[in-house]
């Protein structure tokens, strides 16, 4: 998001821009992750707005052939190198690496112990606000005995001796992801138990698209299904059935809907793990046993635990973007946050009343419940229609990829496409107002 902002900002006003980054380079929590870790969404979707993440191609190959490519963990940092150098050419940037902003216009060097000050003309922007937590940089939430394997999801790569069971503890897009690597390594299904706290609604990966027919006719079917449904529980269902979310269990009903993408050959085989503990969050962990608040559940005495239960998304509450103290990024419009940064740069580029970027810019929350995803889409929503609204955002907007809502100047137009566009002017009124009472 501080990339996307930055990108933004100097590529439409005349600035100096001091990024301060604790880490060594730029990219983010991407530097630690695991090494099997690809986007869940599209490349296109991500990103800084000048620059295209990726080639914006079709995968050819594989299971998710016909789909938008999605970079890895190796073609992300390498991007991001790229586009630092791009900032660093322009002039207007510096970089400051292995640097902490320790509050109060006041920044210091973690490897000489330099300190300088924040001028009092320089404005701050808070691009940690929303940072993630990953399980290589936090411990495990649960108590661990001696002589007790626990190893974080990137250790999985680097394994030497291969156990007799795994024990993959986490809900979202982290566990998933590390099941799916496992079995493509020919680990037996059944030697994975899954300890799964809460159910997750996800999204369709397939119809989550930079194709503007594609993706507006998935907005347009959410916003119907929202117009006709009777509760939260009865929207998620008739969205599954319209095959905009999915969940592994058709048995269970999920109550966790951050919705992170997934392909259905990704469903499919990790509906193949049976062994699933729904029993709350591991406590403890001891030699042969897990520890949960009503008991325990017995496991191999040399069981693999996978840790892939932090925050990767957080919800610290929402702040007007543009405050006295700082810019605080967030997303704007529902979920993309790299855009929603994107879109701040620009308005903050262009606009001089921190009022009136506020109102074109109002911050929708990442979600966790179905209620919370509710909210974000009503937020999310009604701000899409706020910066909308203005003749140059939108022309700016239409033109950046990370949009995924845009209609490129001169894309083809299909009945599809008219469809899609139809529906959402008939249903998105309504719809938003049968949110509001169901939230």
């Amino acid at each position: 998001m501080g990339m996307a902002f930055t990108d933004a900002l100097i590529d439409h006003a005349d600035v100096r821009v001091a990024l301060i980054d604790r880490r060594h380079s730029a990219s983010g929590h991407w530097l630690e992750a695991y090494p099997f870790v690809r986007l869940h969404q599209a490349s296109a979707f991500y990103g800084v707005a000048s620059t295209l993440l990726g080639g914006g191609q079709l995968q050819q190959r594989g299971p998710e052939e016909g789909l938008q490519e999605r970079a890895s963990q190796s073609e992300i940092c390498a991007y991001y190198a790229r586009m630092l150098d791009r900032m660093l050419e322009s002039g207007k940037v510096e970089f400051f690496p292995n640097t902490e902003y320790l509050g109060d216009r006041t920044v210091v060097s973690r490897i000489s112990g330099e300190r300088f000050e924040v001028p009092a003309r320089c404005r701050i922007v808070d691009a940690r606000y929303l940072a993630p937590s990953i399980p290589a940089e936090k411990p495990p939430p649960f108590g661990v005995s001696d002589g007790v394997r626990v190893v974080p999801v990137n250790d999985l790569a680097r394994l030497e001796e291969a156990p007799s069971q795994y024990v993959v503890a986490g809900s979202g897009k982290t566990a998933t992801d590390a099941i799916i690597w496992l079995l493509s390594r020919g680990v037996d299904p059944d030697a994975v138990c899954w300890v799964r706290p809460r159910d997750p609604w996800m999204l369709n990966r397939a119809l989550v698209q930079p194709d503007p027919a594609i993706f507006l006719g998935m907005a347009a079917d959410t916003m119907q299904a929202a117009v006709e449904a009777a509760s939260l529980e009865d929207l998620f269902l008739r969205l599954e059935d319209a095959g905009v979310m999915l969940r592994i269990d058709r048995t269970v009903t999920p109550t966790m809907a951050r919705a992170p993408t997934l392909a259905s050959w990704e469903l499919e085989q990790l509906r193949t793990v049976g062994n699933v503990v729904r029993r709350g969050h591991i406590e403890t962990v001891d030699r042969g046993k897990l520890g949960f608040a009503d008991g325990s559940v017995a496991v191999a005495d040399d069981a693999l635990v996978v840790h892939c239960a932090a925050d990767g998304l957080k919800h610290p509450g929402l702040v007007p973007v543009w405050r006295p103290e700082a810019i605080t990024l967030q997303p704007i419009r529902a979920g993309f946050p790299c855009f929603g940064a994107a879109l701040v740069g620009y308005v903050e580029a262009t606009r001089e009343d921190d009022d009136e970027k506020n109102r074109l810019c109002p911050p929708s929350p990442y979600p966790n419940s179905m209620r919370e995803w509710a909210t974000m889409t009503v937020v999310g929503t009604r701000s899409a229609m706020s910066f909308s609204a203005e003749p140059d955002i939108k022309e700016w907007a239409d033109r950046v990829a990370l949009n995924p809502a845009r209609i490129p100047p001169g894309h083809p137009g299909s009945a599809a496409l008219d469809d899609a566009r139809e529906r959402l002017a008939t249903h998105t009124r309504p719809a938003l107002a049968r949110l509001a009472e169901l939230m």
